[in-house]
């Protein structure tokens, strides 16, 4: 994941529709996955500073999905990346088997991180 930050052209700014992309391709390919990808993803350009964290939530959420989704190997991840009022909103979804029902999500749980500069929109 780090390795095509530092392969950017500037290490200031990081275009983050790119780095998802190759992100997901490099999961897909270590995990063997064989699952379709959805993205919509604006063309961001994103300090390293806000980058890295979420590329770090955007990986561990996708290989949640690609582990436990999808017991028979097909599925699809969607991954959606906007920016409004100089915020930026991720989600992440899949349409795997879901959770077990033993097993409650906390309610009004806010896992949204906060961005410390606004994003450049290209």
């Amino acid at each position: 994941m780090h390795e095509h930050l530092y392969q950017t052209e500037t290490l200031a700014q990081v275009n983050i529709k790119e780095y998802i992309k190759k992100l997901l391709e490099d999961l897909t390919i270590f995990y063997k996955a064989k699952i379709k990808k959805e993205l919509e993803i604006e063309n961001i350009q994103l300090d390293i500073d806000t980058a890295v964290p979420l590329g770090l939530i955007i990986n561990e959420l996708a290989t949640n999905s690609i582990k436990h989704a999808f017991p028979t190997g097909k599925g699809t991840i969607t991954i959606k990346l906007t920016t409004k009022n100089n915020k930026i909103e991720l989600t992440v979804a899949d349409n795997g088997i879901g959770m077990p029902e033993n097993i409650k999500p906390e309610k009004n749980r806010n896992t949204r991180p906060k961005t410390s500069k606004p994003p450049k929109t290209t």
